[in-house]
C-alpha cells in the first residue's frame, strides 16, 4: 500500500513513522513534510490548503491512501477533493470537519445527540458577550468559534482579559467552566463503526504548574493510570458513538479521527471540545505504543470497512512526549536557531525525536516554528518513561529552547484524583 501524509508538523511525523513500520505499507510519501519526516518518507512540495493540488499529487503518485493531518486542510475540503478522484482518504469532509471548524456547530450536534457538555452561549455582539460573562462568572471560558491553531481558548479569572479575547473574535462561544482533570480520547471511525484509542493527557500551558498562556500542547502521555475503570467504554457509549450517529442522521458522515477533549468533573464526564483530526502532541505517545498496523486501520476507516478490521492493540508500558519550543513561543516564535543533539537523544536516550517546527539551513537543522520537537520515550511505567524522555531532552540544545519539566509529574506521584 502506498500512502501520502499531508502536513508539516509533529503529528504528521509521528503518523509517517508509524506507517513506515506497517508491513502492509510499501511506500510513505509526505507533503510538504519536514526534515524529520524525510527520514521515513519521500517529500513533495505542495500547498496543503489547495485541495486540487493535493488531489493532483495523490493521483500522480498513484497512492492507495491519503492521510490528512491538520485541521485547516480538512475544513478547506482536501479530503473531499481526494475522494472525488477515487482515492481512499482518511479525514472527514469539509462539512463534517465543522465539528472542529465551528464550536457553535459542535454544540448544536452535541445538543441533538444528548452528549454531556458545558452550558454555553454563542455571542456575536458586545452586549451578548457581556451578558454571557456575567451569567457564568469566573473562571471565564472564552472560545473563538473558528480555527485558531490551538490558541483560540482563554480560561481566566480576569474579566477584562476575557472580554478582550471575546471582542477580538468574529463569533465567540462563552461557556461554564468544567472542573476536574482533562483527558484526550481519540477514535477512528468510518462513520458507523467507532474504535476508541487509549486515553491520553496533554499539557496546554507553556510553563510548569500549568502557568502562562495556552499553547498547542507542551507534552502528553498515555495510558492514564488514574483513569476511572470503564472510562473508554462510557465515553464510547455516551459521546463518540452518539456524535457519529447524529452526523450520519444529518447526512454528514464523519469518517476519520474524532478527538474528544473531556473533563472528568464532579458531575460526570463532559466534552470540552471536539477535534476532527489526530491531536498534537498526544499522537506521538499513542503511535509509540500502537501495536496494530496503522495503515490497515486507516485504510479500513477510509473505505467504510472498519467493522471488518480488528480493534487497535497496544504494547505494554507507558509512552510520554516532551515538547521543546522556540524562543518567544506561544506569542511568537524565533526561527534559524541551530539544533544539536537529536542523534544522541535517539541513540543514547532511546527516544523518538519527532520533528515539528524544523528546517535545514546551510547543512544545519534549525528551528522553524513555535513547537520545534517532541522528544518521545517508551518506558515500563510513568517514572521510567519520564526519565528516558528528559534524558533525551537534556541531550538536545538550541538557543532559547523552552520545555516543561513537569509533564506527567503529578500522575507519576499519584496526585491526580477524579
Amino acid at each position: 500500500m502506498k500512502t501520502l501524509v499531508i502536513g508539516t508538523g509533529g503529528r504528521e511525523h509521528a503518523l509517517a513513522l508509524a506507517l513506515s513500520r506497517d508491513p502492509s505499507v510499501t511506500e510513505v510519501h509526505a507533503a510538504p513534510g519536514n526534515p524529520g519526516i524525510a527520514a521515513v518518507a519521500e517529500l513533495h512540495d505542495v500547498d496543503p490548503m489547495n485541495p486540487t493540488a493535493v488531489a493532483d499529487l495523490a493521483e500522480r503518485l498513484g497512492v492507495d491512501l491519503v492521510v490528512v493531518g491538520p485541521e485547516a486542510p480538512l475544513v478547506a475540503g482536501v479530503a473531499d477533493a481526494v475522494r472525488e478522484r477515487g482515492i481512499s482518504c482518511f479525514g472527514p469532509s469539509a462539512e463534517a470537519a465543522q465539528l472542529e471548524g465551528s464550536k457553535a456547530f459542535a454544540k448544536d450536534v452535541m445538543a441533538a445527540a444528548e452528549v454531556p457538555t458545558a452550558l454555553a452561549h454563542v455571542c456575536e455582539t458586545e452586549a451578548e458577550i457581556v451578558a454571557a460573562l456575567d451569567a457564568f462568572g469566573p473562571p471565564y471560558v472564552v472560545k473563538d468559534d473558528g480555527l485558531a491553531a490551538g490558541k483560540g481558548v482563554v480560561v481566566t479569572d480576569d474579566r477584562a482579559a476575557a472580554l478582550e479575547h471575546a471582542l477580538a473574535c468574529d463569533r465567540v462561544v462563552i461557556e461554564e467552566f468544567l472542573d476536574g482533570p482533562e483527558v484526550s480520547l481519540f477514535a477512528i471511525t468510518d462513520g458507523t463503526t467507532v474504535f476508541p484509542l487509549q486515553p491520553a493527557q496533554d499539557f496546554k500551558r507553556i510553563f510548569d504548574g500549568d502557568e502562562g498562556p495556552n499553547t498547542g500542547g507542551m507534552g502528553a502521555y498515555t495510558p492514564l493510570p488514574w483513569a476511572p475503570e470503564g472510562l473508554v467504554e462510557d465515553v464510547l457509549e455516551r459521546v463518540l458513538q452518539p456524535t457519529v450517529d447524529e452526523l450520519a442522521r444529518r447526512g454528514t458522515t464523519f469518517s476519520g479521527l474524532l478527538y474528544a477533549g473531556l473533563a472528568l468533573t464532579k458531575r460526570g464526564t463532559k466534552v470540552i471540545e471536539f477535534n476532527a483530526r489526530f491531536g498534537d502532541p498526544e499522537t506521538q505517545p499513542l503511535m509509540a505504543l500502537l501495536d496494530s498496523p496503522l495503515g490497515v486501520l486507516l485504510k479500513a476507516a477510509a473505505d467504510g470497512k472498519l467493522h471488518e478490521t480488528a480493534p487497535p492493540r497496544w504494547k505494554p508500558g507507558t509512552a510520554l512526549a516532551v515538547v521543546m519550543a522556540s524562543a518567544g513561543y506561544p506569542e511568537s516564535s524565533r526561527s534559524g536557531d541551530v539544533i544539536t543533539g537529536t542523534e544522541a537523544a535517539q541513540d543514547d536516550a532511546q527516544c523518538d525525536v519527532i520533528h515539528a517546527g524544523t528546517a535545514l539551513a546551510d547543512g544545519n537543522l534549525v528551528t522553524a516554528g513555535g513547537r520545534v520537537l517532541a522528544v518521545t520515550a517508551v518506558g515500563e511505567d510513568l517514572d521510567d518513561a519520564r526519565a528516558k524522555a528528559y534524558r533525551g531532552v537534556a541531550a538536545i540544545s538550541f538557543d532559547g529552547a523552552q520545555y516543561r519539566t513537569d509533564i506527567a509529574a503529578k500522575a507519576a506521584a499519584g496526585e491526580i484524583r477524579v
